[in-house]
C-alpha cells in the first residue's frame, strides 16, 4: 500500500481530500398517481405539479436542485402524460431542461427502476459521478442541500441515505436507527417500518431518524450494490452490459419493487446523515394543514371566501367562487374542487386513496382529470357536461398547435373568443377571427393551430353518443404522444 500522508493510503487520500466544491447530478423521481391528495391531485395532474402558492412542489424540488446541479445535469423520471409539466413547469421558471434528461418510465414499477433507470442515464452521459436523488413532492429547507452536497465524500464508499431529526412520534414515516459515527455519518444498524405511536414514542428515545427517502450515490457504488443483491437489475441496467438496450426491454425483464426493499436494507454499506432542517412528504391533507401557515383559531384557509363560525384547527380549500361557511366545526378537512367535494376528519385523510381508487375501478373520469386539465399546448376548463354533451373553454398558447386527430363519437362546434385561429378540417385550411365559428363532423380529420403572438381562446360545443377524452385518434403530434390516450 502506497502511503502519501502518515497513515493514509492514496486512494484514501483521494477520498477525504476531493475538493466538496464539484457539482453532484441531481435525479429528480416525478411519476406520483395523484391519488393522495385527492380532488386537488388526480392521476394527469399530480400532488408535486399542484401550486399550493406561486410555485409547484416539483418546481420547489428543481430549484433546490439547482443549488447543487446546473440545470443540464438535473435529470427526471416520470412518465409519458406528465413529461409536459415537468418541462413546461421548468420553463415557467425560466429553464429548459434537455429533452434527453427527462426520462419516460414505459410502466410504473416503483423506485429501484426508476433510480436504477436515471443512474444508468447518467452514466451513459457523464460516466462515474456523484448523484442526489429526490423526491419530486416533499417539502424540504433549501439550506439543507449544502449538508446533503458535503456528504459527497461518504457517498464515494458507502450508500448514503439521509435521515431527519424528529419533531414528534410521526406514524406516517419510516425510521432510520443510527450505530457508529461515520465521517460526517452514521452506519445504519436498522431501517424500521411505520410504526405505532407507542414504537414511534420508542424510537424517539433511541435516537432514530425519519427515513426522507433522499439519496447520495456514486454511480460505481450503487452498480456494485445492484450486483450485490439485485443481479437480475444489474445484467438488465448496467450500461456497460448492453448500452443500446431499450427501456421497455430493460423494464420487461425486472420486477416492481422499492429501492428500500431491493438495496438498502439489504446492504451493509448504508451510512445515515442527520438532516436536522424542515422536512415532510406532505403524504396527506393533514401533512399539509401542519406545514401552512394558520390564523388565531389554528385555521388553514386556501384560496377562498370563508366565514367560520367558533370553528378551529380546520384546513378549508376551494377553487370554486363559493362562499365556505363552518359553524362549531373542529379538526376537519374541505376540499371543493368544481367537480368534487371531499369533507373528513383531518386525522383521517390518509383514507383520501380509497376515494381515488374506487373512482380507478369505475373508469371514472373524476379520477384522471380536473376541470382544469393542462395540455403542451395550454390548457382546456370543462364548463358544463351530460352523457352526450360537452362544454369547454380552451386556450391555445402562442405559436402552438393541437395533433391532427379525429373523433368517432363526437361533433365539435367552436367558436373564437379572442384571438385568431388556423384550423384545417381534411385538407381544408382557414382562419377564424374573433366571434366566428366552424363545425366539425364525427371522422373528420381537423386540427387548430395558434400562429398568432398572443393567446387563443376559444369554446368548443362536442356533441355525441361518447364525450369521453379517450375517443380521440392521433396522426400527427410534434410533442411525441401516442395515437390514442385519454386526454
Amino acid at each position: 500500500m502506497q502511503l502519501i500522508w502518515p497513515g493514509i493510503s492514496a486512494n484514501q487520500f483521494n477520498i477525504y481530500f476531493k475538493r466538496g466544491d464539484e457539482n453532484i447530478k441531481s435525479l429528480i423521481l416525478a411519476g406520483g398517481s395523484g391519488t393522495r391528495l385527492w380532488p386537488l391531485s388526480r392521476k394527469h395532474n399530480p400532488k408535486q405539479f399542484l401550486k399550493l402558492e406561486d410555485t409547484s412542489f416539483f418546481q420547489n424540488t428543481l430549484m433546490r436542485c439547482l443549488e447543487v446541479s446546473d440545470i443540464s445535469e438535473i435529470f427526471v423520471v416520470t412518465n409519458d402524460s406528465q413529461r409536459f409539466f415537468v418541462t413546461g413547469q421548468a420553463k415557467e421558471l425560466g429553464y429548459d431542461l434537455p429533452s434527453g434528461n427527462v426520462l419516460i418510465e414505459p410502466e410504473p414499477k416503483n423506485t429501484l427502476p426508476a433510480i436504477s433507470f436515471g443512474m444508468r442515464e447518467i452514466v451513459k452521459r457523464f460516466g462515474k459521478s456523484i448523484v442526489g436523488v429526490f423526491s419530486s413532492d416533499h417539502v424540504l429547507d433549501i439550506r439543507a442541500m449544502e449538508t446533503i452536497k458535503g456528504a459527497q465524500t461518504l457517498a464515494m464508499e458507502h450508500l448514503v441515505t439521509f435521515g431527519i431529526v424528529p419533531t414528534s412520534p410521526h406514524t406516517g414515516y419510516g425510521y432510520i436507527k443510527p450505530a457508529e459515527k461515520v465521517g460526517t455519518g452514521y452506519k445504519v444498524a436498522e431501517f424500521r417500518e411505520k410504526p405505532n405511536h407507542d414504537d414511534a414514542l420508542k424510537y424517539l428515545k433511541e435516537g432514530c431518524l425519519w427515513n426522507s427517502g433522499m439519496f447520495l450515490f456514486d454511480t460505481d457504488v450503487f452498480f456494485r450494490e445492484l450486483q450485490q443483491h439485485e443481479k437480475t437489475f444489474s445484467k438488465a441496467f448496467d450500461p456497460e452490459i448492453d448500452p443500446d438496450a431499450s427501456i421497455e426491454e430493460i423494464y420487461g425483464k425486472v420486477r416492481t419493487i422499492s429501492i428500500d426493499y431491493g438495496i438498502m436494507e439489504k446492504s451493509r454499506n448504508v451510512v445515515v446523515v442527520r438532516l436536522e432542517h424542515k422536512w415532510s412528504d406532505l403524504g396527506n391533507f393533514n401533512a399539509i394543514y401542519e406545514e401552512s401557515e394558520k390564523d388565531d383559531n389554528g385555521n388553514v384557509i386556501y384560496e377562498c371566501e370563508d366565514i367560520l363560525i367558533n370553528s378551529r384547527n380546520n384546513l378549508v380549500y376551494s377553487k370554486s367562487d363559493k362562499l365556505v361557511a363552518l359553524i362549531d366545526v373542529e379538526n376537519m378537512a374541505v376540499v371543493d374542487t368544481p367537480d368534487a367535494l371531499l369533507v373528513c376528519p383531518r386525522n383521517s385523510s390518509q383514507k383520501v386513496k380509497l376515494v381515488a381508487d374506487t373512482l380507478h375501478s369505475k373508469n371514472d373520469e373524476r379520477a384522471y382529470l380536473q376541470q382544469t386539465v393542462y395540455r403542451p399546448w395550454g390548457s382546456y376548463t370543462v364548463m358544463e357536461k351530460s352523457d352526450k354533451h360537452k362544454i369547454k373553454n380552451i386556450t391555445v398558447e402562442p405559436k402552438k398547435k393541437l395533433s391532427l386527430q379525429l373523433h368517432y363519437h363526437r361533433s365539435e362546434h367552436w367558436i373564437v373568443v379572442k384571438g385568431m385561429a388556423t384550423v384545417q378540417i381534411n385538407d381544408e385550411i382557414f382562419f377564424l377571427r374573433q366571434g366566428e365559428s366552424t363545425f366539425i363532423r364525427a371522422g373528420m380529420q381537423h386540427r387548430l393551430s395558434n400562429e398568432g403572438k398572443l393567446p387563443l381562446e376559444l369554446i368548443e360545443v362536442q356533441l355525441g353518443e361518447c364525450v369521453d377524452e379517450d375517443d380521440i385518434v392521433r396522426f400527427d403530434d410534434e410533442y411525441g404522444r401516442v395515437k390514442q390516450d385519454r386526454g
